[in-house]
């Protein structure tokens, strides 16, 4: 759940209450100004005239939480104010009339100076104007695409693209006459918003129901109008971006960094930390992640509850008096709790993993990770200015997520960079459809990348001839093209182009500074080894009594050693698994080519595997 996100689809209700329709017979004219000014008509006519402002506070259901928000805009400039609260995510966002901004509830406000959020900024802002009825408040191309069925339903298919902003669909129903959907493309995939519920409010009708769909039914939103009012005073509303607030940190006396030990464990790091003086507490360390507590952990801390999941007890908001990180403190941190227990037993290995830490740290914090000394470097920002050998990449966000501008071998794109993927790059698959890939790289291999809360994700496997990082480069890295339909955001992700994760991150030694919206990546790190994959063509992951054969790749070394879904691994190389980890048994996965693998299966024996490059 992004605050983008939340921002744009809270505003489906504003779009909402203009939809409207005339009860006129006959076919509709394919003149869309006309066929606009007959929804606007149906819909409340001359009772839109005197529309100065609209407030409204919402219900929103997302990612399994329920939350709310408020919302303010100025019908006349396209200012807008929204305030939200959902699971750990609580913050405002807004449109002054020439940019947008972000403030997440650490006090970070950011003006939004993306391609993508500036042209979404302007729609909604067009929007909020209800422009396409008044067009002397704002300039647009529009025109009449198409009849089209939806749900049962004709719609005629009204197409705008506001200046500077980015083409949108208003969706008219061809028997109501309302405008009863909205397209709007994000980026790489399409967010429909369908608008249900409507009632006479003032003289004009409101939806009290809308849904925002994406391609990936995980991420739909709903937001249930609780209060609508038109025409209150804007007076003492705050449509600017804030200063910064007083911060809610402290750091040890007299230490302008602090240095926090930290593991990596196949491609994902953890560190420890201490939660209301208890603890310490191993946490998984993701910079683009809200914070997750297992229910466990926050039944053991007495952490009361707030929001809740619906029909799920154990998916809350708890928030905690302090966390501390190598001494570090910050105060009134809040954590989403999620049951990943299982998943992180299974899938990394470890028992003894609390949650998720990550965005609560690197929006106060500039924040360097140290691959080769294996340390998270704090920084205090009140004196921190980068005196390292890096380049300065700009950042933007998507929620939580940091993300770079970069260029695969000529190709631009946005691309997710942190620490939460432990591979190289990820590729999504519709960005590897748009240029591709597969073909150019001839891409046939098809392995396991990783595997999370959305599942397992498959990809072809390939080598890369340069990734281009703000003109920091890195010369053959190794990547994995999503396919369709596998592992969630590898696939399904609407704006980014794939991840940069651990296999490129740890050649960089990155300062992460949010604040000030930028990436200083270093390419004289001292890693110059080359970027490589695993070499065995099999997933593990841990099961109860040894380590679980998930899959084998095809005529890979594994495969070709008799070994197949399913099978039991119960030693590595002469090792019983219950000795290590399984991080180890990947890392031995990993072996020069030529190297000879040792798997003790349960019940077929042991087999060798004699490792080789799956390119």
């Amino acid at each position: 759940m992004s605050f983008r996100r939340l921002h744009l689809a809270a505003l489906a209700v504003v779009v909402a209450a203009a939809s409207a329709a005339a009860q006129l017979g006959g076919p509709p004219s394919p003149n869309p100004r006309a066929i606009l000014q007959q929804s606007k008509e149906a819909s409340g006519g001359k009772a839109w005239d005197t529309m100065r402002s609209q407030h409204s506070t919402v219900t929103i259901q997302a990612a399994g939480l329920t939350g709310t928000a408020e919302r303010w805009s100025d019908t006349l400039t396209g200012r807008s104010r929204l305030d939200f609260s959902i699971g750990p995510l609580q913050g405002a966002s807004g449109f002054d009339g020439k940019s947008a901004w972000t403030e997440d509830e650490a006090g970070g406000a950011r003006a939004e100076t993306g391609t993508v959020a500036r042209e979404l900024a302007v729609n909604a802002a067009y929007r909020d104007r209800l422009a396409f009825w008044y067009p002397e408040r704002g300039v647009a191309v529009i025109s009449y695409k198409e009849r089209a069925s939806a749900d049962g339903a004709d719609f005629d298919v009204i197409r705008i693209t506001p200046e500077g902003g980015r083409l949108f669909e208003l969706w008219i129903n061809v028997e109501t006459r309302l405008i009863e959907r909205l397209v709007e493309r994000e980026a790489a995939a399409a967010r429909t918003e369908i608008y249900m519920d409507l009632r006479d409010l003032q003289g004009v009708k409101i939806p009290y129901r809308v849904r925002a769909s994406r391609e990936d039914p995980r991420e739909d939103e709903v937001f249930i109008v609780e209060t609508m009012t038109f025409n209150q005073p804007l007076t003492g509303i705050r449509f600017a971006q804030a200063p910064p607030r007083k911060p809610d940190f402290t750091f040890p006396a007299g230490r302008a960094e602090v240095a926090v030990p930290m593991e990596i464990h196949d491609g994902h790091l953890f560190v420890r930390v201490r939660i209301d003086g208890k603890g310490p507490f191993r946490m998984l360390l993701d910079s683009g992640s809200i914070n997750v507590l297992l229910p466990e952990v926050a039944r053991t801390l007495k952490l009361p509850a707030g929001a809740t999941g619906a029909g799920n007890a154990d998916v809350a908001v708890v928030r905690a008096q302090q966390l501390n990180i190598g001494g570090v403190s910050i105060g009134k941190p809040a954590f989403a709790t999620i049951d990943l227990k299982a998943l992180l037993r299974r899938v990394e290995g470890v028992d003894d993993v609390a949650g998720v830490i990550g965005a609560e740290i690197f929006r106060r914090l500039p924040t360097t990770i140290d691959y080769d000394r294996g340390q998270l470097v704090l920084h205090n920002p009140a004196y921190f200015k980068y005196a390292g050998k890096g380049a300065a990449v700009p950042l933007s966000f998507r929620g939580t997520m940091p993300r770079v501008r970069a260029r695969l071998d000529g190709i631009d794109g946005i691309f997710d960079i942190g620490t939460g993927a432990r591979g190289s790059l990820l590729l999504a698959a519709p960005f590897v459809e748009a240029n591709d890939l597969a073909a150019r790289y001839d891409a046939k291999q098809i392995v396991v990348a990783g595997s999370g809360v959305g599942g397992i994700v498959r990809g072809r496997l390939a080598r890369a001839g340069e990734l281009d990082i703000g003109g920091v480069t890195v010369q053959r890295p190794v990547v994995v093209l999503a396919l369709p339909g596998t592992g969630g955001a590898a696939s399904t992700d609407t704006a980014a182009a794939g991840s940069i994760g651990y296999g490129i991150l740890r050649r960089l030694k990155p300062t992460f500074d949010y604040a000030r919206g930028v990436v200083y990546l270093d390419a004289d790190a001292p890693v110059t080894d080359a970027d490589s994959f695993e070499r065995a063509g099999l997933w593990l992951e841990r099961g109860p009594t040894g380590l679980i054969v998930v899959d084998v790749v095809a005529d890979g070394p594994a495969a070709a050693a008799g070994l197949k879904t399913g099978d039991v691994v119960t030693a590595v190389n002469g090792k019983a698994v219950g000795t290590m980890s399984l991080a180890a048994a990947r890392a031995a996965q990993r072996a020069p080519a030529g190297s000879a693998l040792r798997l003790q299966l349960d019940v077929a024996g042991e087999r060798t595997l004699i490792l080789r490059d799956l390119f």
